[in-house]
């Protein structure tokens, strides 16, 4: 058996070995964290329109191509010698998007929290708003460090291979 036959088949996991290799148990928590930003700021009065529209891009951007990735990894369609940088590219793009995602959303909320702190009775509509827009950012963060970690990891897999 040759030596690259062997690497190929040690470095990604296919089928249900995509549950207990590093990198790829990420997959998981990105899916929930990423769907409850996607859910957070979809169940929220989307305004201003502009930054959290490319919020609501990248969340379900993401979203569905984390979940493509998936099933091409549980398929076992990732073994050829491309997938391991494919794998680390799209999750540093990915980490790229949802920080520029994350800033934004930030960015957004501290608007409506000073906008709520300059009233002097706080509607109980924008209260909600700014609490689930909060809810978002923390979630949008760690979405944001998940693919961080699994794009690491991915990378010092593709080093390895």
């Amino acid at each position: 058996m040759s030596r690259m036959a062997s690497t190929s088949a040690d470095v990604l996991p296919t089928g249900s070995r995509i549950f207990t290799s590093i990198p790829d148990i990420f997959f998981i928590p990105e899916f929930v964290f990423g769907g409850l930003v996607w859910t957070l700021v979809a169940s929220n009065l989307v305004e201003p329109e502009n930054p959290l529209g490319w919020v609501m891009f990248v969340s379900i951007f993401c979203f569905v191509m984390t979940t493509l990735w998936f099933f091409i990894f549980a398929c076992g369609a990732n073994q050829g010698g491309i997938w391991p940088s494919l794998d680390v590219a799209y999750h540093f793009v990915a980490v790229l998007l949802y920080l520029s995602a994350s800033v934004a959303l930030a960015y957004v909320t501290v608007v409506i929290g000073t906008t709520a702190s300059a009233v002097p009775v706080v509607p109980p509509s924008l209260l909600k708003i700014y609490r689930l827009d909060i809810a978002a950012v923390v979630m949008s963060y760690l979405t944001t460090l998940l693919y961080f970690l699994h794009a690491i990891f991915s990378a010092l897999r593709w080093k390895r291979s």
